[in-house]
């Protein structure tokens, strides 16, 4: 099965709506140090495409009712560099348009922004993960992601065509990228986000050593933090005061920008008529042909 139903890993803190799970490729080049994919997939920096992917799509999207909800993707980027040479993830949006899916597409590739018209001729939405607005600080971060202004740009391109966009500003690490979540916030909303998702780093034992050894500096006092922590769903969290402390901040930002907000497995329930993932923004889409709902 290529299509899966999204399984946060059995988190008590998950509020995702339910929706299905497409990734059209295993692994990803973009080397965040902070990627929690990279602990259960092997040779995860390695990218390549999934076997006979658009035959079995085909095959499965019919067993979907029309207008169900199907993200790309919560595993792998499904823009990676191959993407301009394969167009596996286009060749996905043109299968599930004709199918009346909705699709939800979640990148940190400028390259989604080739596929605007597709996307904006379907039910669609996309979030764009933003982490920083600072280069040197992304290189270090993303080292093989594209840089925070061609998001910001891709992000823009796909709201002047029509697209519901969201922005991810996920996760965020104090002392690395907390230092401008304000003017974040007010970039990506500039750029046509409707909708901001934010959550605070959650480490697992192979981020940590990537983290400590890229920020050393930093990683001192990161440290401190994560004493004060805890376990959740095999994931270390930031103790409950720095984490609501850090998305009371991005909810203000957001809320100043007229965006709505909400954040990932925090602990908060999504406000009403808001989905924590950006899929209330599907509402605003043109209905699918069956005229069923998200």
């Amino acid at each position: 099965m290529i299509l899966r139903p999204f399984d946060p890993w059995k988190s008590p803190l998950c509020t995702c709506p339910a929706k299905f799970s497409l990734n059209p490729y295993t692994g990803c080049p973009h080397g965040c140090l902070y990627c929690y994919a990279s602990s259960y997939i092997p040779r995860f920096s390695q990218c390549r495409p999934k076997s006979g992917l658009l035959r079995r799509l085909d095959r499965e999207a019919k067993r979907l009712p029309p207008a169900s909800l199907v993200a790309l993707s919560n595993s792998s980027d499904p823009y990676p560099p191959l993407e301009k040479e394969l167009g596996l993830t286009r060749g996905c949006l043109q299968i599930m348009k004709g199918r009346g899916l909705s699709v939800q597409v979640v990148t940190k590739s400028h390259l989604v922004a080739e596929d605007a018209g597709l996307l904006a001729g379907m039910r669609s939405c996309a979030a764009i993960t933003v982490t920083c607005l600072d280069n040197g600080t992304s290189r270090r971060l993303e080292p093989g992601a594209p840089l925070p202004g061609q998001r910001l740009a891709a992000l823009q391109r796909l709201a002047d065509e029509g697209v519901a966009v969201s922005a991810r500003i996920d996760p965020i690490i104090p002392g690395i990228n907390d230092y401008q979540i304000e003017d974040l916030v007010s970039a990506v909303c500039r750029a046509g986000a409707a909708h901001i998702t934010s959550s605070t780093f959650k480490a697992r034992p192979g981020s940590l050593k990537r983290i400590s050894s890229a920020f050393p500096e930093e990683w001192e006092a990161l440290r401190g933090f994560f004493k004060r922590g805890e376990l959740i769903s095999g994931s270390l969290y930031l103790p409950v005061d720095l984490r609501q402390a850090l998305m009371e901040r991005v909810k203000a930002a957001t809320d100043e920008q007229g965006a709505t907000f909400s954040s990932c497995r925090e602990g908060t329930v999504p406000p009403a008529r808001t989905k924590c993932d950006g899929t209330h923004l599907l509402n605003g889409m043109p209905a699918s042909n069956s005229g069923a709902g998200p």
